[in-house]
């Protein structure tokens, strides 16, 4: 079973900075995209996606954190540094995967890191 595993989250004020990675316990080849969504706490708070890479490396992010977030592959890890965080950008941060299984997507998730953005 392959895992994703999510690092780098943290505690940070708001204007700070910090980068989030994941990785896969196994190569997983070729994927149509590495995402990043994000689930705030509280009750009936819905996943949020947050950016994604492409299997060929083209960004998008949502307007919420254009300008302030970076997604970026590294060899078989993906990065995302995230700056000038607000306290709304507080959640656990999850990545995903989705890559084709003959004519099916399949996805994988990883078990999140929490950020905290808060003074």
């Amino acid at each position: 079973q392959v895992q994703l595993v999510e690092s780098g989250g943290g505690s940070v004020q708001p204007g700070g900075s910090l980068t989030l990675s994941c990785v896969a316990s196994e190569n997983l080849g070729s994927v149509i995209a590495t995402n990043w969504y994000r689930q705030a706490t509280g009750n009936g708070k819905e996943r949020e996606w947050v950016a994604a890479i492409s299997g060929v490396g083209h960004p998008t992010y949502a307007e919420s954190v254009k300008g302030r977030f970076t997604i970026f592959r590294d060899r078989d890890e993906v990065h995302m540094e995230m700056s000038s965080l607000k306290s709304e950008d507080t959640g656990v941060y999850f990545c995903n995967v989705k890559k084709l299984r003959g004519y099916s997507v399949i996805e994988f998730w990883g078990q999140g890191t929490q950020v905290n953005v808060s003074s």
